[in-house]
This record gives C-alpha cells, sequence and structure tokens, in this order.
C-alpha cells in the first residue's frame, strides 16, 4: 500500500481543496498520472501516482479541505479492480475477506464550536481556527466547500468583515432561491480569494490613483523597424510590455518606495525588482512573477511572458511562480479599456494599469497632430508613497516610453 499524500503547495500555502478525483476507486493507474486536482488559492494542482497500481481507497472527498501532508488516499499494488490479491497455498478456513480495500467514509462532522446543530459542519482545519478564535458555525452560515460545510477561506472571510455594531445579531437569513433565467454556481476557491484579496487591499492601503498619458510614437515606430529583426534573433515578437517593463523598473529603482512594502511598524526596501505580470486565465486573473527584472533584456522579457501567458492558458503554472512580487503591471488596454483604477496587489505598494491606444488629436509644437496615445494609471499606497513621489514615478515611466533611449542610456 502507498499513501497518496497532499504536496507541497509553495510558498504561504498550506490548504487546498480536493477539486476533482481523476481517477476513481478499484481503476488502475500508471506512474506520474494525474489522479487529483487540488484548488489552491492561487491556482490548481494535478497530485500524480506515485507508483503503478490501484487506487484502493479515497480519504478526502471532493470539496474536502486538505493540509499540506494529508492523506488524499491509498494505491495499491497490481492493476485491476480493488479485490483482495489471490492468496497462493491458502485454501484454510475461509477466513471473512479483510476490508482493507473498503473506502473510508467521507471526513464526517467534526464537532463545531458552539455545538448548536444549525448551520454547517467545518472542515478540520476551520474547525481548528474557529476554535482558536472563538468562531461558531452559527456566524459564519453556509460555507462554501462541498454540501455547504464551512472551509478555512470561509473563516478567514468572516475574521475581515468589519465588527458590526453593537445591538442584536439579526438571524442571517437563508439564500433566496434562484429566479426565473437565473443560476447559482459557487464560487471557485481561487475567486474567493480574489475577491477577499481585493477588499483586504481598500480595507488596509491608503489607496491613491495618478494618471497620465504616454504618447506611443516612437515605441510604435521603434517596433515597427525592428520587428523582423528582433523576431529571427530572438524568436519571439517584439511587443509593448517589455518596453513597460523596462521603463518601470528603472523608475523603481529612482524612486524605491515605490517597489517597498509594510511589514509591521517597518517599510522592506527592495534592491531589485521582481515584476508581477496580471494574465486573465480561465479561472480568473493570476500574477505571474518576472524574477530579478532589473536584469533580463527586452528579449528575456517578451519571452518569459510569452511563457507565462501559455501556461496560464494550459493551467501549468506553477506557485512559487506567483510569489515574492514587489510590484505589478496589468493591462486592460488588451480588452479594450480605456482607463481604470487597479487595485493593489497586497502587500505591494504600487501598480501600473496600462490601456488601449488610441488617435487623439494633441498639440505638438503649436500644431495639432494626430498621436497613438495611452492613458496610464498608478494606484499607490499613501502610507509609504507620497504624492510626489508617484506623479514623478509616472513621468519617469512615461519618459522611458517615449524615448527608450532614455532606458539604454540610464536616463
Amino acid at each position: 500500500m502507498t499513501e497518496i499524500l497532499v504536496p507541497t503547495l509553495g510558498e504561504s500555502v498550506s490548504t487546498a481543496t480536493v477539486a476533482r478525483w481523476l481517477k476513481k476507486v478499484g481503476e488502475s493507474v500508471a506512474a506520474d498520472e494525474p489522479l487529483v486536482e487540488l484548488e489552491t488559492d492561487k491556482v490548481t494542482v494535478e497530485v500524480n501516482a506515485p507508483s503503478a497500481g490501484t487506487i484502493e481507497s479515497i480519504s478526502a472527498d471532493e470539496g474536502a479541505e486538505v493540509e499540506v501532508g494529508g492523506l488524499l488516499g491509498m494505491l495499491g499494488s497490481g492493476a485491476g479492480a480493488p479485490a483482495a490479491k489471490p492468496a497462493a497455498a491458502a485454501p484454510a478456513a475461509a477466513a471473512p475477506a479483510p476490508k482493507t480495500e473498503e473506502p473510508r467514509p467521507a471526513p464526517g462532522p467534526v464537532s463545531r464550536p458552539g455545538g448548536a446543530e444549525s448551520g454547517h459542519a467545518p472542515l478540520p482545519a476551520a474547525a481548528k481556527m474557529m476554535s482558536e478564535k472563538g468562531v461558531t458555525a452559527e456566524q459564519i452560515g453556509q460555507g462554501s466547500a462541498k454540501d455547504g460545510r464551512i472551509a478555512k477561506g470561509d473563516v478567514l472571510d468572516f475574521l475581515s468583515r468589519p465588527a458590526p455594531a453593537a445591538a442584536a445579531p439579526a438571524a442571517k437569513s437563508a439564500p433566496r432561491a434562484a429566479g426565473e433565467g437565473e443560476e447559482r454556481v459557487k464560487m471557485t476557491r481561487l475567486r474567493v480569494t480574489i475577491a477577499r484579496r481585493l477588499k483586504e487591499a481598500q480595507n488596509t492601503a491608503a489607496m491613491l490613483t495618478t494618471f497620465n498619458e504616454v504618447d506611443m510614437t516612437n515605441a510604435m515606430a521603434l517596433r515597427a523597424e525592428y520587428k523582423d529583426a528582433f523576431e529571427k534573433k530572438h524568436g519571439v515578437k517584439l511587443g509593448f510590455m517589455s518596453f513597460f517593463v523596462k521603463a518601470c523598473v528603472a523608475a523603481l529603482q529612482e524612486f524605491p518606495a515605490v517597489n517597498a512594502e509594510i511589514e509591521g511598524d517597518e517599510i522592506v526596501y527592495k534592491n531589485f525588482v521582481n515584476m508581477g505580470i496580471a494574465v486573465g486565465g480561465p479561472s480568473g486573473l493570476v500574477v505571474p512573477v518576472l524574477k530579478n527584472a532589473q536584469d533580463l533584456s527586452f528579449a528575456g522579457i517578451e519571452k518569459a511572458i510569452g511563457d507565462f501567458g501559455k501556461r496560464v492558458r494550459d493551467g501549468q503554472l506553477k506557485l512559487e511562480e506567483m510569489a515574492g512580487g514587489s510590484f505589478t503591471i496589468t493591462n486592460g488596454g488588451i480588452y479594450g479599456s480605456l482607463m481604470s483604477t487597479p487595485i493593489l496587489n497586497p502587500p505591494q505598494s504600487g501598480i501600473l494599469g496600462m490601456h488601449a491606444i488610441k488617435e487623439r488629436a494633441m498639440v505638438v509644437g503649436g500644431k495639432i497632430e494626430i498621436r497613438p496615445m495611452m492613458y496610464l494609471a498608478l494606484s499607490y499606497d499613501h502610507r509609504i508613497v507620497d504624492g510626489k513621489e508617484a506623479v514623478s514615478f509616472l513621468v519617469r515611466v512615461k519618459e522611458g516610453v517615449e524615448d527608450a533611449r532614455r532606458l539604454l542610456l540610464g536616463l
């Protein structure tokens, strides 16, 4: 018998939800064949078979919350249905067949803090946290896990809510029934986490947004002139994202507060730039990180971003590739957005929003000319970044994109 265990899930990730079993009890599997999908706060992770064999039992049903190192199921040797192995030369008394293959029951309701019968039984990790925080199942109500059970994320969400006014707590009304033409679909763990983190950013940071606009004439001309030679030499297309990454790196080195974060009562400054690039995937927005972006060339940036985009669409992005970002760039322009106010990606103190390029009438040298223009938005944490720094940072980004020679000369 071989245990199927929850693997290490990455930095700061200790729990996951069993999203889907790909194999059933009794099915034969090959070594390294995917057995089950786990949904974490960031991505979906596949757990592969540690060896060839047969699924003997499943210990964590779909919807159950599991911790790193926890038991998911048992894998027996051999192939076929989970029948008892033929005992060679053992026709002795027909003893009762061992029941080891019988699937374990799904994790039963853990005794809930509060002990009332209403509400929904918490999963083990949630029950532990509820006990530590003195929270009852009745306070949380219906959970987001399977059969309405309370998951750890539900407890965290409850704890992050503002304290209610001193009044008799009103009974939580049951969700209204779906009306005609409506459909209820439970939020995925990733979507719940995205929602919680975005709200936390608004509640925690003193978030402010400043705007500017960039003339894309020179960048577009440079790209048009060298795109064929660039692709021939480097095997990747020259896009505009590399211009903005390089411009942001230069600006962050000049204004380090925008690349810093608050930890307790201290400001942590970074001597590197780990650039997060927001990418829309099938399950929602994820932010893979270009580590040490200050050391990457235009070609290195374009190759990394192209690889991230492909693996996000295929669901193959690794958890460690989304950890450790110090600043983020998001491009709503690819969806047609003309202007927006991006929300910070905690604990970062800055995020740059790119937008659609539109031809507009601009006054250049006293004359009206048609120029391809893009609005830029910088959202920043006013607790560490002053308005002067934020505006100056955005001006540096604008200058770097409008004249790439400044980036080459370090100006």
